[in-house]
């Protein structure tokens, strides 16, 4: 079974470095035609050509992560800002604070970057609330703010992130089906507290209500795997040590998918069907019957091109575009709408097959390296580029 909404084809300690954007190599080109929004799905497509020329004004911009550092996602998505930074011609420097830490050490990155005298701060937030006083000073300094992967409260900065409602709603629906709407499901998130796995919990949560006869474990609040790797192969081995695997039915994963499935097949114990992101890893898994005999999964895009497309974003707010808001319930917001595929069918395969298209990437990464009309860099240079940058 296949589950498609691809309207086109589009697609660890403190690491503080200002960074001259010719660090990731790629050509720039004309203006991105579209602000709005679009089903988002691994691509290899370069997308509209860059906004920059010879005479475009530029600016200084400032990014800030504030955890998840040597998680894929997290990587991949600072590493996709660098090179549409690049790609735009348009920035003239590009600072990123790329660390573990709470919400208030990273009130404290954004006022460090207020300092700086940045034009924009794009940003994933740790907390939709806790950011705000920073927020505000940005506004009153004149400097655009941008919060990418979730959402924030500050009337003035703008969000732009993958829809995690729709994503766990979907991933959470394909498994319960799998299972004939009973049995057992083994709930593991993300970082608690971070508003996409808030989100993504409201819509697990969503779809099990449809759903009387699925029994959640550890607690219908789940385990946070903190999207940490050495935690999910812990949180899975302490799981399967425990005896708790031998009665579950199936496996909603974050992006850790792959962490929990090395774990299962090195204690020799049977696959149950697990739903989880496009990182590579686990696609890489789910295409491979001979080293994962038995494995049924499907995969929920959730680019982290939203790292490229937070640049593109902040670019166009100071250059006075018109950017349109696509989610009703929220202002000054845009989502991209996740898109499910399974390895249950030679169609599913064959797609999940052509997203791993560009050569070079960390296994660990989300396959989707782009986002049409937002991100403009040509995804092979991604991996060579940028990764590890």
């Amino acid at each position: 079974m296949i589950q498609r909404s691809i309207g086109s084809r589009l697609l660890a300690g403190l690491a503080v470095v200002a960074i001259v954007v010719s660090a990731c190599s790629t050509p720039a080109g004309s203006t991105a035609a579209s602000a709005g929004a679009s089903a988002a799905a691994p691509s290899t497509a370069a997308g509209s050509a860059a906004p920059g020329s010879a005479a475009a004004k530029q600016y200084k911009i400032g990014y800030s992560n504030g955890g998840g550092v040597g998680n894929g996602f997290r990587e991949e998505q600072v590493c996709t800002a660098k090179a549409q930074a690049k790609a735009s011609g348009a920035v003239s420097e590009l600072t990123t604070i790329h660390r573990n830490t709470d919400a208030a050490g990273q009130l404290s990155d954004l006022r460090d970057l207020i300092a700086k005298g940045v034009n924009a701060i794009v940003f994933n937030p740790n907390d939709p609330d806790a950011l705000n006083p920073a927020l505000a000073e940005a506004k009153a300094a004149g400097i655009v703010t941008v919060s990418v992967d979730a959402f924030v409260t500050d009337p003035s900065t703008w969000n732009l992130y993958n829809n995690q409602v729709k994503y766990a709603e979907i991933g959470a629906k394909w498994l319960f089906d799998q299972l004939g709407g009973t049995g057992t499901v083994w709930y593991t998130r993300g970082l608690a507290g971070h508003p996409a796995d808030n989100d993504r919990d409201i819509g697990f949560k969503n779809v099990l209500k449809d759903y009387p006869n699925i029994k959640i474990v550890p607690s219908n609040d789940g385990v946070a795997t903190g999207w940490d790797p050495a935690t999910a192969t812990q949180l899975t081995n302490d799981f399967i040590a425990s005896g708790q695997y031998d009665k579950v039915n199936g496996i909603w994963a974050s992006g850790m998918g792959k962490q929990i499935v090395d774990a299962i097949k090195a204690a020799n114990k049977p696959f149950v069907p697990i739903a989880d992101a496009d990182v590579g890893g686990f696609v890489t898994q789910l295409l491979d019957p001979t080293g994962f005999p038995g494995l049924k999964g499907a995969a929920v895009t959730n680019t982290a091109s939203v790292g490229g497309a937070g640049i593109t974003l902040a670019l166009k707010l100071l250059n006075g575009e018109t950017v349109t808001a696509t989610d009703p319930t929220k202002a000054n917001t845009i989502l991209l709408d996740p898109v499910l595929v399974d390895n249950l069918s030679d169609a599913g395969k064959a797609e999940l097959k052509a997203w791993q298209s560009v050569p070079g990437m960390d296994p660990l990464w989300p396959l989707s390296l782009s986002i049409e009309g937002w991100t403009t860099y040509d995804p092979n240079t991604v991996p060579a580029s940028c990764k590890g940058a």
